[in-house]
């Protein structure tokens, strides 16, 4: 890389794109600069990529959304999520990328790019303002091999394709989408080639569904999981709707996902359970034990609504509910973390990957189906304590996974640190917050945060569909002087409000 590049990536990542720019409407960026201060003073910075330490407030006042809320862990870990996923942007001779790990990992592609968290990556960095650093990444995954995708963009499970096509769903870039559609497309027949079995089902071995040590099944074992199936119904729905978008016929993917959903309600439902399961490869049966991976079909809108009794576990202290987190594997089961301490063990210990999957998932059902299984309340709390759980010795750390019950990160070596394999900042911008991404000019905001918890919040400066948009609640109006009650701005003018916190709409 010559002299040259270097420089003009560095400056490039520094200033930003032309729409790498802010516009808060009520929120100052300075007000939130001592985060950054803090976090750069409480670490060495051992490793540096193409946005070091010392440029990462120019960087972030220019890239991303502000929020400000009394309850300030909330806050605190959002700007740290923003501060831990510069890192990982990376500089290369094609273009920028978002790595997993820091430090090399022997089975990571080139760039030391591994795509088990491409479609985490995808989902929390649509908020920056500035497009490059992840069209870039997408192009490298699917171009980077002169011409060709890299050769482990397959080696784990992905939810990609969906995950691209919500990213349109933020920045409106019609013509980005279209142009990688033949690149999807030939990805998801791939998939089909390699991974699906004859009864339409998709197979998979449990570390390549980057959940290895599982109780339903190992590393050898090629079941039939909900989570690869439900991605693969997710990745037809999108290809789907860019097929519409580029005005084709998209009957060929619809039928795919229509026959993903009937075949996983038949095939991977446990009707003494109530639960989504992983089958096993021999015996084909069942494997009889509830695992987090069996809420990951709400993640796609998947199910029919009475499947939503399976949401009953989730709360549940017996079950997944535990103090530091949501379990990976039903706690009351006998394998429930049998596998042993630090060795990527998916058998119940907390894991920030499932638990973002899971509150996305939660959010959907909140939003999407009339349940009674659970409520705001839920979400809040499940969301709080995944926002604690995001500390480690009196600071913000993210990590790999940690203890049920202590929130002891496991693996809490250096390999781990800053650890790029969830989201956080998309959950509380269409979760709590209620920012709930759509392809016409209609915006719509639907808040989970229950009533009475907060008397004020403030999502300031997202870049949503070309507009600056500002979300409010404040109860009595005297906070941010905007008027009372939740308001939603779009370029500083007022397009929809509500006395309470409730779903509303408008026009951008």
């Amino acid at each position: 890389m010559t002299r040259l590049f270097c420089i003009l990536f560095l400056f490039s990542a520094i200033v930003g794109s032309v729409l790498g720019q802010s516009k808060p409407l009520v929120l100052k960026a300075a007000a939130f600069k001592h985060y950054i201060d803090y976090f750069n003073k409480m670490e060495d910075e051992n490793i540096r990529q193409a946005i070091p330490n010392d440029s990462a407030w120019t960087w972030m006042a220019k890239n991303i959304p502000f929020f400000e809320c009394p309850q300030k862990e909330f806050e605190e870990i959002f700007y740290y999520r923003w501060w831990t996923l510069r890192k990982h942007i990376k500089t290369t001779e094609q273009g920028y990328v978002f790595t997993e790990f820091l430090v090399p990992r022997s089975y990571a592609d080139k760039y030391n790019l591994i795509a088990s968290a491409l479609g985490h990556h995808i989902y929390e960095s649509r908020w920056l303002h500035s497009k490059q650093y992840m069209d870039d990444d997408i192009k490298i995954w699917y171009r980077g091999n002169e011409g060709k995708s890299l050769k482990k963009l397959r080696f784990y499970s992905s939810w990609n394709m969906d995950a691209i096509y919500n990213r349109f769903l933020v920045n409106n870039d019609k013509k980005f989408i279209l142009d990688l559609l033949p690149d999807l497309a030939a990805d998801y027949n791939a998939w089909e080639e390699e991974k699906k079995l004859p009864s339409g089902l998709y197979w998979q071995y449990d570390v390549r569904d980057a959940m290895e040590e599982t109780i339903s099944g190992g590393r050898k074992e090629k079941n039939p999981r909900p989570s690869i199936n439900a991605y693969m119904y997710g990745n037809a729905r999108a290809l789907a709707a860019m097929a519409l978008l580029k005005g084709e016929n998209n009957q060929r993917y619809a039928a795919k996902a229509d026959s993903l959903q009937r075949l996983l309600q038949t095939k991977l439902w446990n009707n003494r359970d109530n639960f989504f399961e992983v089958r096993k490869e021999q015996g084909d049966t069942l494997s009889n034990v509830k695992e987090e991976i069996g809420f990951i079909p709400w993640y796609f809108n998947l199910p029919d609504s009475n499947f939503n009794i399976a949401w009953k576990s989730v709360a549940d202290t017996k079950t997944f509910c535990a103090p530091a987190g949501i379990t990976t594997a039903d706690r009351s089961h006998p394998g429930f973390r049998t596998h042993g301490c630090c060795k990527c063990e998916w058998d119940g210990a907390v894991w920030p990957f499932a638990s973002a999957q899971t509150l996305t998932a939660m959010a959907n059902l909140l939003n999407n189906y009339r349940q009674k299984y659970i409520d705001n309340e839920s979400y809040f709390d499940l969301l709080q304590t995944y926002t604690k759980s995001q500390y480690w010795k009196g600071k913000p750390y993210i990590g790999e996974y940690l203890d049920e019950k202590t929130g002891e990160w496991l693996k809490g070596e250096e390999r781990s640190r800053y650890y790029n394999h969830s989201t956080y900042n998309d959950l509380i911008i269409t979760g709590l917050i209620g920012l709930r991404p759509r392809a016409d000019n209609i915006i719509e905001v639907h808040p989970l945060l229950p009533a009475g918890k907060w008397n004020w919040f403030c999502l300031d400066n997202v870049l949503y569909h070309g507009k600056f948009i500002t979300i409010i609640w404040d109860k009595t109006g005297t906070k941010y002087q905007r008027g009372k009650g939740l308001t939603v701005w779009a370029d500083g003018k007022k397009v929809a409000s509500a006395n309470n916190l409730v779903k509303i709409t408008g026009k951008i």
